[in-house]
């Protein structure tokens, strides 16, 4: 049996084809564009999302047999804003997880309602990224616009919506929208009422790997796929990446090196951080997770790269980097403000401590490094929560660097586990449809079953020594910049 999962980032959706036993058939990418119509606006149109992503099945199952895909399922970036009318036709351009203009809502919300209320209907604080403070935008700004809401979803519950007719959403994914209970698992009534929504305006709730509805008979002319294939709820990138590489069940780690970067902590039980520092989210696996998000990762590294030194060979860029604890260059990673832990739409990137002999190298270094103490700044909140950990996983673009790797196993004092698939939502999106499709009974048992470790990055007691002088220092210049931005 075959199983596909789309990954729908925000550069590009990729599609995976994986097979019972958990090998990757075959891999598709389509980009597509993103808008900023305004500084700091971040948009894209979902139908760009629907049409690659049907080309992109296509070509995934051109020349297997198409008639074995049994499922397809989904990881998708968290947070937008997709506002659909009384005929499912989608009313403006979807509003981002990376977009900055919900800066008064946000404020709004945690000053006015409280973030002791918010925490207590949501067990999260608002963000200038979440789904809830652009409603309230959208209502501000857009009121014409805003009457037109027949439903609201998130990115890609909106492809699920297209391909199997159903309004649907994942707790995983819900969990970043201000709009659930994400302790009882269930719409906020408070939270409805403070954005002016009604519940039949928000899509229906399922666990992850639950069958939401089947393809629909047009989509299936069209893929070549049968009307049988299942269409699995999905769930939001980090927790499919966790699924991906086998961060499930209670106290397993996480990191993901992709446009943004988070740090992710499974847990069997609900808990908050008491000042909301990181996320407290609904998980996959039908359990919790506590995440801290930083916005700008990987995406640091291709503007330093492509924009500033007008190059792709990010190898290149990195093969003269030897110096590691003892570079003098600092870089904030702010470059779309910053989530977790200091929740600053107005932080911005910032390069520090060059002089006339700082080199090409020792700047790029100093992105690398930036973006491994920025991530330790979450580590930093979850071990002030008793939490303990000795090792991590890591997926996403980043982790294809040996370099970044190293700096993260240093910078974090903890090893570094590389699983076989470093792909992340499309390979535990995958591992969902299984689920769902009956070829394994749990989340868990497929994740114990197909994820395996090929190599472990260990810190080096000497490196990490210099690390942390440099971190003590990295650590003290938001603080010193914050009332700048």
């Amino acid at each position: 049996m075959l199983y596909i999962g789309v990954d729908l980032g925000t550069s590009a959706v990729k599609l995976l084809l994986m097979d019972e036993e958990g090998k990757i058939r075959n891999i598709v990418s389509k980009e597509y564009p993103l808008y900023f119509p305004h500084p700091g606006w971040s948009e894209q149109d979902p139908q760009d999302w629907y049409e690659k992503t049907i080309e992109g099945i296509k070509e995934l199952v051109d020349g297997a047999d198409a008639s074995q895909v049994r499922g397809i399922s989904f990881g998708g970036q968290m947070h937008g804003l997709v506002a659909l009318d009384q005929e499912d036709r989608v009313i403006r351009p979807a509003i981002l997880w990376n977009d900055g203009r919900t800066e008064k809502e946000t404020d709004y919300l945690n000053e006015r309602i409280g973030k002791d209320k918010l925490s207590e209907y949501t067990a999260n604080i608002a963000f200038a990224g979440f789904t809830a403070p652009k409603l309230l935008w959208m209502k501000e700004n857009e009121p014409e616009n805003f009457r037109k809401i027949d439903k609201i979803m998130l990115p890609k519950d909106y492809l699920a919506y297209r391909l199997s007719g159903v309004h649907c959403t994942d707790y995983s994914d819900a969990s970043g929208m201000l709009l659930l209970d994400v302790e009882h698992r269930c719409w906020s009534p408070q939270m409805m009422e403070i954005c002016d929504m009604r519940e039949d305006q928000l899509p229906k709730l399922y666990e992850s790997y639950e069958p939401v509805g089947t393809l629909r008979p047009d989509i299936a002319r069209k893929t070549g796929l049968s009307e049988n294939v299942k269409i699995i709820a999905g769930a939001g990138d980090n927790a499919a990446a966790a699924v991906g590489t086998g961060t499930v069940g209670d106290g397993m780690c996480n990191i993901s090196l992709g446009t943004s970067g988070t740090i992710f902590i499974s847990s069997r039980s609900f808990g908050v951080d008491e000042n909301n520092a990181l996320h407290s989210f609904a998980h996959a696996d039908g359990h919790y997770h506590l995440m801290g998000c930083m916005l700008s990762a990987a995406s640091c590294n291709k503007w330093w790269s492509e924009d500033i030194l007008r190059t792709k060979d990010f190898a290149a860029e990195q093969a003269g980097i030897t110096k590691l604890g003892e570079n003098q260059v600092f870089y904030l990673p702010y470059l779309m403000g910053e989530r977790s832990p200091h929740n600053d739409p107005r932080a911005r990137a910032v390069f520090f401590g060059m002089s006339m002999d700082t080199t090409r190298e020792e700047m790029t270094q100093a992105v690398l490094e930036g973006v491994a103490f920025a991530l330790r700044d979450s580590l930093e909140v979850a071990k002030s929560l008793g939490i303990k950990m000795e090792r991590t996983k890591i997926c996403g673009g980043g982790a294809k660097s040996t370099l970044w790797k190293k700096m993260i196993a240093n910078v974090m004092n903890l090893k570094v586990d590389v699983i076989e698939s470093e792909e992340g939502p499309g390979y535990g999106a995958a591992m969902l449809a299984a689920v769902g499709c009956g070829e394994y009974k749990s989340v868990e048992e497929a994740a114990a079953k197909l994820v395996k470790i090929v190599d472990t990055v260990e810190p080096e007691p000497g490196l990490v020594a210099k690390y942390e002088e440099r971190y003590q220092k990295f650590r003290k210049l938001y603080p010193t910049l914050k009332e700048v931005f």
